[in-house]
């Protein structure tokens, strides 16, 4: 029988986006299911303790997206 359970862990909470009403948009370092932690970033509704869909992305991922958002001229 196959166990269907699944459980993470905040191991940093990096920050906070954006709020609106009991939704944030937060990045976060998290372990899944006792995994390697990554970094995610996700919406929450932390009052019904709610994930909704993210992005995980390893050390290097983190690295590379910061180097692309660096070239960005805002």
């Amino acid at each position: 029988m196959e166990n269907n359970s699944f459980n993470y862990e905040i191991v940093e909470h990096i920050g906070t986006l954006k709020q609106a009403g009991n939704i944030t948009t937060e990045l976060n370092i998290i372990s899944f299911n006792g995994g390697e932690p990554k970094y995610d970033l996700r919406k929450w509704d932390k009052p019904a303790n709610r994930m909704y869909k993210g992005i995980s992305l390893s050390k290097e991922e983190i690295k590379t997206l910061k180097d692309l958002l660096n070239e960005i001229k805002l």
